[in-house]
């Protein structure tokens, strides 16, 4: 898994693309793995994996609505509100998650999302100059490279290994506990 730092600005990135996905995938990711850390925190709900598929609802209508025509732009201040609660939000929850200050997380998770939106708002007005191809080529393209990203950057190849050593350690302790004999 990728530091903390690069993950939260990962995820502010795509977050800054899709402003839903990035939640969408932290939360099926943590749902999937939950932590301690996030326990008692008013984080904790990303771990749910009633959050995970309310979120994941949302991505998709998100995904959707992007195609239409009379979607607005990313960067009217609603939209670009959103695009930034939703990456301090993803920096939040990974900082917490592996340990960290939450606000930290947020401050670049948010920055990220920022400097992602007016980004690719860039690049997809060039590519469609460029190319000649509609604007929905380039937002379907967006969302696989979303997903597609997010899914790599949460891929946690550490997270086996701590699986592997906790539950090394439950067959430790289990062992060590004395067995009852079963009478009849």
């Amino acid at each position: 898994m990728a530091t903390k730092f690069w993950q939260a600005i990962g995820l502010g990135v795509l977050a800054g693309m899709r402003s839903m996905t990035a939640p969408a995938l932290l939360s099926h990711s943590l749902s999937n793995n939950p932590t301690k850390k996030l326990g008692k925190s008013r984080l904790r709900f990303m771990q749910s994996p009633t959050t995970a598929k309310v979120l994941t609802v949302m991505a998709g209508g998100e995904i959707v609505g992007d195609k239409l025509p009379n979607a607005p732009d990313r960067t009217a201040p609603p939209v670009l509100g959103g695009r930034i609660v939703s990456g301090a939000l993803v920096g939040a929850a990974t900082y917490k998650a592996s340990g960290g200050k939450p606000l930290k997380g947020a401050l670049l998770g948010s920055a990220a999302a920022i400097a992602s939106t007016y980004g690719m708002l860039a690049l997809r007005k060039y590519l469609g100059k460029a190319t000649g191809l509609p604007d929905t080529v380039w937002g379907i393209t967006e969302d696989a490279t979303t997903i597609t990203s997010g899914l790599a950057l949460l891929k946690d190849p550490a997270y086996a290994k701590n699986k592997a050593r906790e539950a090394k350690r439950k067959d430790v302790k289990k062992a060590k506990r004395p067995r009852l004999a079963k009478t009849s």
